[in-house]
C-alpha cells in the first residue's frame, strides 16, 4: 500500500500550503473576512477552530475558488495556494486533497454511482467517470488502496447514495486520497456523525497524520482536534483571534471569548497517555 513520504527538512523551503495576506471577502453587504492573514506550511498539522459564522467556510471557498478576495492594488496576492496566486484546484489534487460536504452532496445526487466509481472519479476531478477514459487495473488498484486507508474497502460495491453519513465521509476521504496527496484539507468532517462513527473517523485521521499526510482541519468541534495536530488557529468574526499550540489554544477562557459564551474545556488521556480535549457549554 503506497504511503506519502513523511515531512522532511526540505519542507522548510517548500512554499506554504495555504497563505492569506490581509484577505478580505464581502458577501452581499457583509464583510465576512477582515484582512485575514495566516500561513500553513507543509508538514504542519493545523486546526482552524471557531464558532459558526467566524469565516471558516469562507476560507474553504477561497481555496476551492468558489469565492474570491477583494482585489488590492499593492502588495502580494491576498491568497496563495502552494505558492501560486492563480490555480485550478483539479491540477493541485496530488498535493492537496479537499474533503467537504458539498462534494458528498454532488455524489449523492447520482443514484447509480458505486463507491468504487465515486473514488475513481477523484482521479479526474469530476463527479462522474469520463465516458471517453478507460479505467485500467492500475486505477482500480489505487482506488482499492485509498478505500483501505480510509477503512472503507468493504463498501467498494455499494451505491454511494445508500451509505450512512459516517460511511459516506470515509468514502469522501478515500476519494481525496486516491490522488496520493501530500496534505488533506477537511471541512467539518465529523458533522452528523454518531459517537462511534466519529471515533472511527478520528482514529483514521491520526493514522493518516502519522503516515505523513499533513492535516488541515476546519472545525468547531474541539474533540476533533486529534493529538497529532500541534497548531490551532482560532478565528472570530473573520479575523485570527489566537494562534498557537494545541495546549495553549484549547483553553476555557480563550474559547469562551472566541465563541461568545461560556465554554468549559478539559483534558482526558487515552489508553496510550495521549491528551484528548473535550468541551461543553457552560462554566
Amino acid at each position: 500500500m503506497s504511503l506519502p513520504d513523511p515531512p522532511t527538512a526540505t519542507d522548510a523551503i517548500r512554499p506554504p500550503l495555504i497563505e492569506l495576506d490581509r484577505a478580505s471577502v464581502v458577501r452581499g453587504q457583509v464583510r465576512v473576512l477582515h484582512e485575514l492573514s495566516l500561513r500553513i506550511d507543509p508538514g504542519q498539522h493545523t486546526a482552524l477552530l471557531g464558532a459558526n459564522g467566524c469565516g471558516k467556510s469562507t476560507l474553504i471557498k477561497l481555496v476551492t475558488r468558489e469565492l474570491y478576495p477583494l482585489a488590492r492594488a499593492d502588495g502580494p496576492a491576498p491568497v496563495r495556494l502552494l505558492g501560486q496566486a492563480r490555480w485550478q484546484v483539479d491540477r493541485l489534487r496530488s498535493q492537496l486533497g479537499i474533503v467537504t460536504g458539498d462534494f458528498g452532496a454532488n455524489l449523492a445526487g447520482m443514484p447509480e454511482l458505486t463507491v468504487e466509481d465515486a473514488v475513481l472519479s477523484g482521479l479526474f476531478a469530476s463527479f462522474v467517470l469520463p465516458p471517453f477514459r478507460e479505467i485500467d487495473a492500475g486505477m482500480r488498484q489505487r482506488a482499492a488502496e485509498a478505500l483501505e486507508r480510509a477503512h472503507a474497502l468493504p463498501l467498494r460495491r455499494r451505491l454511494y447514495a445508500e451509505l450512512s453519513t459516517g460511511e459516506a465521509r470515509r468514502v469522501l476521504i478515500a476519494r481525496a486520497l486516491v490522488n496520493r496527496p501530500q496534505a488533506l484539507l477537511l471541512d467539518e468532517p465529523g458533522t452528523g456523525l454518531d459517537p462511534v462513527a466519529r471515533g472511527r473517523l478520528l482514529a483514521m485521521l491520526r493514522e493518516l497524520a502519522r503516515a505523513g499526510t499533513t492535516l488541515v482541519l476546519v472545525t468547531h468541534h474541539i474533540e476533533e482536534i486529534v493529538p497529532e495536530i500541534e497548531r490551532v488557529i482560532v478565528l472570530r468574526q473573520g479575523r485570527v483571534f489566537a494562534d498557537g499550540s494545541r495546549a495553549d489554544m484549547l483553553d476555557s477562557a480563550l474559547l469562551s471569548a472566541a465563541f461568545d459564551g461560556p465554554v468549559r474545556v478539559w483534558r482526558e488521556p487515552d489508553a496510550h497517555g495521549d491528551a484528548h480535549y473535550l468541551a461543553a457549554a457552560g462554566g
